[in-house]
């Protein structure tokens, strides 16, 4: 029998751990937090010398865990991945959908999202005022979107880029070519 082509080495683990602790290093220091100030703000659930060893690679961080500290610093759980790899966390077909966003930007129908019910859509309709205030861009009728924009939005709603993808096209407004 061969071993699945997904296992990770304990090398492969390690390296990730220790990307992850750089990125959370970042994250932490742009809040201009100490290792100290997050241990307190915290109510002493993150100690400073596990952040520290979470930051260092030497341990690595849970699930839960990452995402009670994204809320600590509110931020979305994917800003305190590393960009490369979280694309890998998602699967394939996700991976795939992202190499496809990369490749053509995605148009949105903005006439069809002002129609659309749900709170999906009216979470959408809020991003992408964000969105157009950002670039001042204010046609009204069609807003590309960028791999990376996606990528937030699905994290924001709790989907992956692939899962945001056929959201998009169930709302029915991705305007196709």
């Amino acid at each position: 029998m061969s071993e699945e082509p997904s296992a990770v080495s304990p090398e492969q683990s390690s390296a990730y751990a220790a990307v992850v602790g750089a990125r959370l290093r970042a994250v932490r220091r742009q809040k201009r937090m100490s290792l100290q100030a997050v241990e307190a703000a915290s109510g002493q659930e993150f100690k400073a010398s596990v952040l520290g060893a979470y930051e260092r690679g030497e341990r690595a961080i849970s699930v839960p865990r990452l995402q009670r500290l994204a809320r600590l610093y509110d931020v979305p759980v994917d800003q305190l991945l590393p960009e490369d790899m979280a694309a890998q966390t998602n699967g394939h077909l996700a991976e795939a959908a992202g190499r496809g966003a990369r490749s053509s930007a995605i148009r949105i129908n903005l006439t069809a999202l002002r129609e659309a019910p749900g709170e999906q859509a009216a979470a959408l309709r809020r991003f992408l005022a964000a969105i157009q205030v950002e670039r001042q861009d204010f046609n009204g009728e069609v807003l590309t979107i960028r791999a990376d924009d996606l990528r937030v939005i699905g994290a924001t709603l709790g989907l992956g880029t692939a899962e945001m993808l056929t959201s998009l096209d169930d709302l029915g407004v991705v305007q196709h070519p």
